[in-house]
């Protein structure tokens, strides 16, 4: 079989060589070969053995040699099978079966498409353009200790049945220059996050984007507790998969991956540099934000039930009745009405609920994840539903502390370097090894043809 140039590139991808230069070697994967003679390594360590985060430029007129790392790397299948590539929407979403949605023409979906894009390339002017239509986006980032001005490594975007996973290490600034400042910088379309903070950080640190029209599920999440509890604040905010658990009464078990994230240590974070990235943590990036849009429906829901009630009882009240009319006069239809005055009653009678609930801290704060055993808790008082303790609240244990991740089983799954979604591996990627009909030094040849000229 003979390969034209563009076709030997592909094959080229993920396979682990060594670079001369003119003052020092280093090994690393192929990840993409430039135009103009540039050569991008990940994985990429010195002939000292000294290793380096993320991604690292070569010039085609520093590289004197050119040669394979190990054969056995070299031989590794990059490619995963299907069911990789999508989620399942009943395992992962269970809930949406029972949310209706004005999306008729996706409402059947079955799967959660989520793809890589780490290339300003095909995939990424559609992927803008298809996310610039939506009205609502869930956004989620990671990276290596974002909180303290680190690096953003990856901008994951979700729409309904799709999931973008951006490659900002190899993008870089090109990313957001080409469309992802315009999204995140719009008014017209809201930006679903969980804990906005660091991610706005980075952005404007990093990349001067300065993220607008944000819905925050960890601020509405506190604003359902200070109701519910008459106006008492938990001691601390709550993660993605607790607020996800709670409010959307998905099980514990499939969590676990974002309860794992969610206690990584500074160095368990630098896998986040890993290129190509490993298929288990790609699932994991779009399992992050595909609860993001359902998550903010149901809290509005909660934010506004008290509303609701209060309205009701407006609309059931006696003054409307034909024999009450007679007594509104033009002295007294703008008094508090006593149907708004139950708000300090109710307020009182949740304050009462949750001292009884929660034990209260030095500073005031409910502790909401430490409740008093259940057999201690008295019940909500009746006709205030809105006070009924949940699952996780109720007095009931706090959720088993996560485990710790196995960074080995994550690093022993067979990786790919580009898409892992909607659409399929090129046909040149799926070549082995052994069906390629020319010699190891041929390769290196074009290779160093291609780079030095």
């Amino acid at each position: 079989m003979v390969l034209d140039d563009s076709q030997f590139i592909s094959f080229l991808k993920g396979k682990r060589i060594k670079l001369t230069l003119k003052t020092s070697s280093y090994f690393g994967v192929v990840v993409r070969i430039n135009p103009n003679k540039t050569l991008v390594l990940a994985d990429v360590s010195g002939s000292n053995g000294c290793k380096y985060p993320g991604t690292k430029l070569f010039f085609g007129r520093e590289i004197l040699n050119i040669e394979f790392a190990n054969e056995e790397k070299d031989d590794r299948k990059m490619t995963q099978d299907v069911c990789e590539e999508q989620l399942d929407v009943e395992r992962f979403q269970p809930y949406r079966k029972l949310m209706k949605s004005g999306d008729d023409d996706e409402a059947e979906a079955e799967c959660i498409n989520f793809v890589v894009i780490d290339e300003i390339h095909e995939k990424f002017g559609p992927a803008v353009m298809h996310i610039k239509k939506q009205h609502v986006i869930g956004v989620g980032s990671e990276g290596v200790e974002i909180f303290k001005n680190g690096r953003l490594c990856w901008l994951q975007i979700a729409t309904k049945n799709k999931v973008y996973l951006f490659d900002i290490l190899l993008l870089g600034a090109l990313a957001f220059k080409n469309g992802l400042s315009m999204i995140l910088e719009s008014k017209q379309i809201l930006k679903v996050i969980h804990d906005c903070r660091a991610i706005a950080g980075s952005l404007i640190a990093q990349f001067g984007v300065k993220l607008t029209n944000v819905f925050d599920t960890q601020v509405a999440d506190v604003m359902c507790f200070y109701s519910k509890t008459g106006g008492f604040l938990p001691d601390r905010v709550s993660t993605l998969p607790e607020v996800v658990g709670l409010h959307l009464n998905v099980p514990s078990s499939r969590l676990s991956s974002l309860h794992v994230r969610s206690q990584l240590t500074k160095e368990e974070m630098e896998m986040w540099y890993k290129r190509p990235c490993p298929v288990p943590l790609l699932k994991v990036m779009a399992l992050s934000v595909i609860h993001l849009k359902p998550l903010r429906l149901v809290l509005l829901d909660t934010l506004m039930t008290d509303y609701m009630v209060l309205v009701d009882s407006y609309l059931s009240s006696s003054l409307y009745e034909p024999d009450g009319l007679e007594h509104v006069t033009m002295e007294n239809v703008l008094e508090l009405p006593k149907e708004l005055r139950k708000l300090d009653e109710m307020r009182s009678e949740r304050q009462e609920w949750a001292r009884k609930h929660y034990p209260v801290t030095g500073r005031g704060l409910l502790a909401r994840f430490n409740p008093y055993p259940k057999s201690e808790a008295t019940p909500a008082a009746d006709g205030h539903s809105s006070m009924q303790p949940d699952s996780l609240e109720a007095g009931t244990p706090a959720p088993h502390p996560s485990p710790k991740i196995d960074l080995p089983d994550i690093q022993q799954t067979p990786w790919r370097s580009s898409v892992t979604g909607v659409s399929s591996l090129d046909a040149s990627s799926n070549l082995r090894v052994e069906e390629v009909s020319f010699s190891r030094k041929h390769d290196l040849r074009f290779l160093k043809r291609a780079l030095v000229g």
